[in-house]
């Protein structure tokens, strides 16, 4: 069984890190059976082995892999007779495009909604270090950046402008059946639902449908994490 070091807040089974939400589902689209282990901010030598300090890890028997994108293109090699997450070389191109919208727009506009509900339920060993290191990211205090969250929110939602066409006519971003593009993107509103309960998306919009769509697979499994209602 694949081992999975996954990011959980003050509760162990409070699991919010958006990438290691693309690699779960990652994980159930191939069908593969894993167990996570919770890890911490300030737990890195739990996760030396791997040579760095960052979830997601996996551990499949002897193979040590971190970082979500390598984990994909990992299982995609390791099990070709599963369910492919990447369909060609072409979507594999378009979905780490897709990585690095999300890590340039995507994130950038969700953390400045969600930062305070975040701060307040990470484990209280993680507070010093995430504040010290956010703050120094921003220059400005955790306040300071998530200030006016109305506004944040609208911004997001100006952010997203860019789905909506492409879910008005898919079901998924790509296609007909999720891939790894949509785990992606996935990850950004799992993360804040589990930690916010700030209402994100009004249920008229195409990128509310599909989260739905996205929460009910593999059994709801997103859908039974530990979080908030998404309608709250």
């Amino acid at each position: 069984m694949i081992k999975l070091y996954d990011l959980a807040a003050a509760e162990d089974d409070r699991r919010f890190s958006p990438y290691c939400w693309r690699t779960k589902m990652a994980l159930r689209h191939k069908g593969l059976e894993f167990e996570t282990v919770p890890w911490r901010f300030t737990d890195k030598d739990m996760i030396a082995f791997s040579g760095q300090g960052l979830v997601p890890v996996i551990v499949d028997g002897k193979t040590v892999v971190h970082d979500s994108w390598r984990i994909a293109l990992y299982l995609d090699e390791a099990y070709p007779q599963r369910p492919a997450l990447f369909e060609g070389s072409q979507s594999r191109a378009l979905s780490d495009f897709v990585g690095q919208w999300a890590f340039r727009v995507l994130h950038p506009a969700v953390f400045r909604v969600v930062m305070l509900d975040l701060f307040s339920r990470i484990h209280e060993k993680d507070k010093p270090y995430f504040r010290e290191s956010r703050e120094k990211r921003f220059g400005m205090t955790l306040e300071e950046f998530a200030s006016d969250p109305k506004k944040r929110v609208g911004d997001l939602r100006g952010t997203l402008e860019p789905l909506r066409p492409v879910l008005v006519q898919n079901k998924f971003v790509s296609g007909p059946g999720p891939g790894y593009a949509d785990y992606i993107l996935f990850g950004a509103f799992q993360w804040a639902r589990v930690m916010s309960p700030i209402r994100l998306l009004e249920p008229d919009d195409p990128v509310f449908a599909w989260r739905e769509r996205m929460l009910d697979l593999w059994g709801s499994y997103a859908r039974e994490a530990k979080g908030f209602p998404v309608w709250a």
